[in-house]
């Protein structure tokens, strides 16, 4: 299984539209992480699972979702759990992030908010924050990433600048 995230493209269209492209044939999912400050039913949003941010004005994205994505791999399903962060204080700790997690299941958390690109592996739980496509810290990188889970559930996390060069001391191998 692939899946596209993305988080904070902060009134990016052009870009979402071209990983939509680039990725839509490949993955199984793509992900929006929120603070698009789009319409939900903008073309550049179409297609993609979206949350809402703090910065986002349209009250149809929901604040989180919990979507079980196929692995066509095992035929198995993956539970994500996708929200912005900002609900959860993701810029001083993962643990209210991680508790919500816990509590609705889910093997896999997408979230942003905090504009830093990172993956780790948390009490079985992984915790991805793919950047900023637009405004990232701590990096100069606008980055976005795709997550990889094979058949035997081994999971790689690959980040990539907006111009599609990977970046590969952020990689995270689990398993």
């Amino acid at each position: 299984m692939k899946v596209l995230i993305v988080s904070d493209s902060h009134g990016l269209t052009k870009e979402l539209v071209e990983l939509k492209k680039k990725y839509q044939t490949e993955v199984e999912a793509m992900i929006h992480c929120g603070d698009s400050e789009l319409d939900a039913q903008s073309e550049a949003m179409t297609d993609y699972i979206a949350v809402r941010g703090n910065c986002d004005l349209d009250s149809s994205f929901h604040n989180d979702q919990l979507v079980s994505i196929k692995n066509k791999g095992n035929g198995e399903s993956v539970l994500f759990y996708v929200t912005h962060g900002h609900l959860y204080n993701v810029k001083m700790s993962l643990m209210n992030l991680r508790y919500r997690a816990e509590e609705v299941g889910a093997n896999i958390v997408c979230f942003g908010h905090s504009h830093i690109a990172g993956a780790e592996l948390i009490d079985n739980i992984l915790f991805i924050n793919p950047g900023s496509i637009r405004l990232p810290r701590l990096r100069k990188e606008k980055t976005y990433a795709i997550l990889e889970v094979d058949e035997a559930k081994n999971c790689i996390v690959r980040f990539f600048s907006i111009d599609g060069k990977e970046i590969p001391q952020l990689e995270c191998k689990i398993g």
